[in-house]
């Protein structure tokens, strides 16, 4: 049974897209436990090995692991480390919902972040610190209200995509992802 092979889904826990579809021993999922890294089972050479994010070769985080009821298949809920840019898509369609775009979003506002390329506008805002990134907040709360009293819907939704923005901004240098706040919100509707 050790080395019966199964079905896995490896999935991003944040936004529920699909990131990979493999086969796990249970030599392989007790190696992930230990690890906390996702491992899938390479039929070809026999060995369990890391599977990769995207093409920048980054690992997974092991979030949670699921057996089904009958313990013929798994599904790892994964944190992916950097890019996912190569599992964008599963089976040559777009996995990607409106919604789980903004954790794409906060995905280039972290590498922004971490490379600090000259001449980018995010690379201003981290370097003017909190009161650079509140301030951005602030103006864009604002103009968002005038739009909502005064102004049209377009404009309205422009204004509040610029708040989201400089507010996922704000968030990534508090080391806070926005999946944060959905968690935050979905325990408060809770009842």
């Amino acid at each position: 049974m050790a080395n019966t092979m199964i079905p896995a889904c490896v999935q991003d826990e944040r936004n529920s897209k699909v990131l990979r579809i493999g086969f796990v021993t249970e030599e392989t999922i007790s190696k992930m436990e230990s690890s906390k890294v996702v491992m899938l089972h390479n039929p070809a050479t026999g060995s369990d090995e890391n599977v990769l994010a995207g093409e920048y070769n980054d690992t997974m985080e092991v979030a949670e692991i699921q057996k089904s009821a009958a313990g013929d298949s798994v599904l790892i809920q994964a944190l992916p480390k950097g890019s996912t840019t190569g599992a964008n898509q599963f089976l040559g369609s777009k996995n990607v919902k409106d919604l789980a775009f903004l954790t794409e979003l906060q995905d280039f506002i972290e590498k922004r972040h971490a490379e600090m390329p000259e001449g980018s506008y995010t690379t201003k805002l981290f370097k003017g610190g909190a009161p650079k990134m509140c301030k951005k907040v602030g103006e864009e709360a604002i103009e968002a209200i005038v739009e909502a009293i005064n102004g049209t819907n377009d404009q309205f939704i422009y204004e509040c995509s610029d708040m989201i923005y400089h507010l996922i901004v704000l968030l990534t240098s508090k080391g806070i992802r926005i999946e944060d706040l959905a968690r935050e919100l979905k325990a408060r509707h809770k009842g």
